[in-house]
């Protein structure tokens, strides 16, 4: 284990969030807030932290997938314990261990929260809420990979640890031009739909952070009545640009290329279609809820997108008004989740893909011993590799699901709050069912709960593994001892 290239990271990674805290200490000093001082204390804390520990550049920079994924687990938890700071300080959220849940369900773009009164919070309080969405959804990372040089081409190791879906790979020959134009992109959209939402006649402080939130498909909400009381026309920017931000960002890529072709690949197809069949079952299984079939259309359209990219913005409270059949589709589409390279969370659409296709598969060769048939993805050949890791991600996600679902059962909540408060952290969606539905919250959940969930938070948004990597005891110990050995030789 190169443990001086990781802390060497892990210093980048301080200095670069000490400098995001100063963009809400800037929002805090325009309204006048006292507030301000906390983020200003904070972020230049961080950067001092930062640019000490990586004042000297390590020697050895060889860097392997267990470094990748060690550096990319010690980040998110790195980020969110710091991140949790001004938020302690300023008082808006005097408890740490509530104060770490909502830094982590930010960062990871969960958008799940303890707080019974979003509207008490400070400005810069709410726009570091959503300004952690924006920082996670592509991944913090990532953004390092787009402006500095850290370790050579063993970058990619960080890159696939940190990008949701079953497969990372460069759109340009070089790591660091692949992340920075997956940076443009991404700015881009976001800046599109904040001057949009403005246009609508939106106030400019709720344009940016509900765009912010929208890019990396978080969920902070700056009002308790979520988004109910914004135009019908707000709600169907955002419900689409939700649905955008849900597709691989390669895509985009290609289509700025003019490959048009090469964009609307198979898991985009699976995703669009799986949209349209839940909005439509959704519309017509709430005709008598809403008073007319456009506010049906337009809720269902927006709880959709918001559910399967796994954002969590709400228009109404599906949790009392849905139907139990549409609430299935809710819950199911929270498992489902977006496509690979998106900002989305949840087990994805290309797996969820594989998956079907294996099982029609296995299906085939019973039915068909002597037949040989290859399960095709994306018009290429899937090796067994690449269809046992997929089983393995499903062997890890629901024993890691499981685990979680019993601690939070202490609690003693209904089964609904339950399931649903470990699948909407899980899949980093935000609201649930029941109790932690779009009109609760997670504050009554005790604090082993809360850390619970918000390492389901952190394990859900790095795809399992790299979380799993870092807490097995086999890790280190094997580190431990080679690095005696290689004492023991000097």
């Amino acid at each position: 284990m190169n443990y001086s290239i990781i802390f060497y990271i892990l210093g980048y990674v301080l200095k670069v969030e000490g400098i995001f805290l100063l963009f809400p200490a800037a929002v805090g000093l325009i309204y006048r807030e006292k507030e301000f001082l906390s983020f200003l204390v904070c972020g230049l804390a961080l950067i001092l932290i930062g640019v000490l520990a990586t004042l000297k550049k390590p020697k050895n920079q060889v860097f392997f997938a267990k470094e990748g994924f060690i550096t990319v687990a010690l980040s998110w938890v790195e980020i969110s314990l710091f991140g949790a700071l001004p938020f302690l300080i300023s008082g808006d959220i005097p408890n740490f261990t509530d104060a770490f849940f909502e830094a982590t369900s930010g960062f990871t773009t969960t958008g799940a929260s303890i707080l019974t009164n979003v509207e008490a919070l400070s400005h810069a309080s709410l726009f570091w809420r959503s300004f952690t969405h924006w920082i996670g959804g592509m991944g913090i990372l990532v953004f390092l990979l787009s402006v500095l040089p850290i370790a050579g081409g063993a970058t990619m190791h960080l890159m696939r640890a940190e990008s949701p879906g079953p497969q990372v790979g460069k759109i340009v020959p070089k790591i660091r031009d692949t992340a920075l134009i997956l940076y443009i992109i991404y700015s881009v959209m976001t800046v599109v739909e904040i001057i949009i939402l403005i246009c609508g006649r939106m106030p400019i402080f709720d344009a940016v952070t509900l765009s912010l939130g929208t890019a990396g498909t978080g969920g902070f909400s700056i009002k308790n009545s979520g988004l109910s009381e914004y135009s019908a026309f707000s709600q169907y920017v955002i419900a689409i640009f939700m649905i955008l931000f849900g597709v691989n960002f390669n895509a985009y890529f290609l289509i700025v290329r003019r490959r048009f072709k090469e964009a609307f690949i198979e898991e985009a197809r699976w995703y669009f279609c799986i949209i349209a069949v839940a909005v439509t079952i959704i519309t017509l299984n709430t005709l008598g809820v809403f008073k007319t079939a456009e506010e049906s259309f337009r809720h269902a359209l927006f709880h959709v997108g918001s559910i399967i990219t796994t954002t969590g913005y709400s228009t109404a409270d599906y949790n009392i008004l849905y139907p139990e059949l549409s609430k299935v589709i809710i819950v199911l589409l929270m498992f489902c989740g977006a496509c690979a390279g998106s900002t989305g969370g949840g087990i994805k659409v290309s797996r969820i893909a594989i998956l079907i296709k294996t099982v029609k598969g296995e299906i085939s060769r019973i039915v068909h011993p002597n037949a040989v048939k290859k399960i095709r993805f994306e018009g290429k050949g899937l090796d067994g590799s690449v269809v046992g890791s997929i089983s393995v991600f499903f062997a890890a996600y629901f024993f890691v699901f499981a685990a979680s679902l019993l601690v939070v059962s202490f609690d003693n909540f209904d089964f609904t709050t339950n399931f649903t408060a470990v699948t909407s952290t899980i899949n980093n969606i935000g609201p649930g069912l029941s109790k932690v539905g779009p009109s609760g919250n997670f504050s009554e959940f005790s604090k082993l709960s809360k850390y619970v969930l918000s390492f389901d938070m952190i394990t859900g948004r790095l795809e399992i593994f790299p979380m799993l990597l870092l807490l097995s005891p086999a890790t280190w110990k094997r580190s431990i001892t080679v690095r005696k050995r290689k004492n023991a030789e000097r």
